[in-house]
C-alpha cells in the first residue's frame, strides 16, 4: 500500500526533482501526484512561513507545498524568501553583478516542504552550503542552478544534474518527508 500525495506547484522542475528524489528514497510507497497550480506567494521573513501561509490557502486532504530560496552570505541572506522574484526580475546576470568584486562567495540553498495529511500539518527543511561562481555554468537544471557550487564540489548544479540530484536541498528535505511518510505505514 502506498501513501498518495499532491505536489501544488506552478513548477515543472520542482515536481520532477521531487518525484524522482522520493522513487528513489521510498520506492512506490510513495506516490506524488502534479497539481499545477499557483497560490499567493506572502511576503514573509521566512519559507516556511511561505509555506504554512500557502497550506492554508490550498484545498484537499494529503497536499504537499514546497519554498525554496537562495541565501547569500556577503548580501545578508538576499534573495532569501524573494528568491523566486529575484530570479525573475534581474535573473542569475543580476545577482552576479551584485556579487561583482565580492571576495565572500559563501551562500546556501533551502527547500521547505510543507504537508498536511488530513488535519495535521508538518515541515521538512533541507539545506545544502556552498558558493557563488563568477560566471554561469552549465545548461542543466533552473533557476539559480548555474550559479551555485555545492561544498567540496568544483561543479555548478547546471553542470552536473547528477550532482544536485544527489546533494541538493530538495533531495535533502525529500529524505526527511520520506521518512516521516514511511514511518506511517509501520
Amino acid at each position: 500500500m502506498s501513501i498518495e500525495v499532491e505536489f501544488v506547484t506552478g513548477n515543472e522542475h520542482k515536481f520532477r526533482e521531487l518525484a524522482a528524489a522520493l522513487r528513489e528514497i521510498a520506492g512506490s510507497a510513495v506516490k506524488l501526484r502534479w497539481r499545477r497550480q499557483r497560490y499567493t506567494e506572502v511576503q514573509a521573513d521566512t519559507l516556511e512561513e511561505v509555506v504554512l501561509h500557502a497550506l492554508g490557502e490550498i484545498e484537499g486532504e494529503a497536499v504537499l507545498i514546497e519554498d525554496a530560496g537562495l541565501f547569500i552570505s556577503a548580501l545578508g541572506g538576499f534573495p532569501g524568501v524573494y528568491s523566486a522574484y529575484v530570479h525573475q526580475s534581474i535573473g542569475n546576470r543580476g545577482i552576479l553583478r551584485m556579487m561583482q568584486g565580492e571576495e565572500d562567495r559563501r551562500a546556501w540553498m533551502v527547500s521547505v516542504l510543507g504537508l498536511r495529511l488530513g488535519t495535521g500539518v508538518r515541515l521538512f527543511r533541507g539545506e545544502v552550503r556552498g558558493w557563488i561562481t563568477g560566471a554561469e555554468r552549465g545548461e542543466h537544471g533552473f533557476g539559480y542552478d548555474p550559479i551555485f557550487v555545492p561544498e567540496g564540489c568544483s561543479s555548478t548544479f547546471a553542470e552536473a544534474p547528477e550532482l544536485k540530484a544527489k546533494l541538493s536541498h530538495r533531495k535533502r528535505a525529500a529524505e526527511k518527508l520520506a521518512e516521516y511518510l514511511l514511518s506511517l505505514q509501520h
